[in-house]
């Protein structure tokens, strides 16, 4: 079959097409016939070598999750799942391939009018935001920012709480700048900041919220922030402010599963947009990441074998 390596660590042009033996599934696995694969702000994260602490090596398949049709199963899957159109997560890697491995704790039945593509587009983004905003204590009548509001992440998190006119569409009330600038009609102050980017200008981000405010970086598609930034919080201790990190992985795979569900169901009635940005063949992977390393992207980009 084939897939996209990481053959050198760096810039998209490192990235390439190999071929690969078909996959068999191991015990409690099965294999997907791939239709569609999520493009994730942390794949250009991994492709840029600036993971290769946490074990990531050159030869590295990216990419985390995938849409098609179960094609076999491994030792102790019900053989029902064969034939099932299903959303998957493949883990930290192993999607941008034409037939992916996957967990059958990790995948989730479709419904049969919501298409692989927006599926790719809502699986992981929308469990992320629909937690990270339960993570950061959301409530009713309460300000939220959403930073890194373009990206799948953010549109998810935008909606369930617009770049310029697109996200207004969405749902938001106010845009900012990247560097939290709104002008004159914008809130001086937020109860709650998702932040899907970090950095070095994450620190920045704590002046902008109100007291007993809470700040919760859902990821870090810009690196992680300077190592002193809870200095910031500190500083402004008479505003109780806190900060917080969140990931998917501390959920349950049950409550995991339970939302992706409700929200597929959601987006099947019109209730949710997704957000493509591009579709792109699987052999365009450099192009796709040169797209999201320019800051281009709006939504998602989805690749197709």
């Amino acid at each position: 079959m084939k897939a996209i390596a990481i053959q050198t660590y760096g810039g998209p042009e490192g990235l390439a097409v190999v071929d690969l033996p078909a996959p068999a599934p191991a015990a409690g696995q099965v294999v997907i016939a791939t239709e569609a694969v999520g493009v994730g702000g942390v794949d250009t994260v991994i492709r840029s070598g600036a993971l290769a602490a946490y074990g990531f090596k050159e030869g590295h398949i990216p990419g985390s999750e995938v849409a098609g049709t179960v094609t076999a199963v491994g030792d102790g899957v019900d053989a029902s799942w064969i034939g099932g159109r299903v959303w998957a997560f493949t883990g930290t890697g192993g999607a941008y391939v034409e037939q992916a491995l996957a967990p059958v704790e990790e995948i989730v039945l479709l419904p049969v009018n919501l298409s692989a593509v927006d599926a790719v587009t809502l699986g992981s983004s929308g469990v992320v935001a629909h937690f990270g905003l339960r993570h950061a204590h959301f409530a009713p009548g309460e300000t939220v920012l959403v930073r890194g509001a373009a990206g799948s992440i953010g549109i998810m998190a935008v909606q369930l709480a617009a770049r310029g006119e697109q996200l207004r569409r969405l749902g938001a009330t106010h845009v900012l700048d990247r560097s939290g600038d709104g002008g004159e009609p914008a809130p001086a102050g937020y109860d709650v900041i998702i932040d899907v980017v970090a950095g070095k200008d994450m620190p920045s981000f704590f002046d902008r919220l109100n007291p007993n405010g809470r700040m919760v970086a859902v990821g870090a598609v810009a690196g992680q922030p300077p190592a002193d930034f809870g200095t910031k919080i500190m500083a402004a201790f008479q505003k109780s402010m806190s900060f917080a990190a969140f990931s998917a992985a501390t959920v349950t795979g049950a409550d995991r599963r339970a939302v992706r569900s409700e929200q597929f169901a959601a987006a099947s009635r019109g209730e949710i947009e997704t957000v493509v940005h591009e579709v792109l063949p699987l052999h365009a992977a450099v192009l796709a990441h040169q797209k999201m390393d320019a800051g281009e992207v709006f939504g998602r980009i989805v690749l197709t074998p």
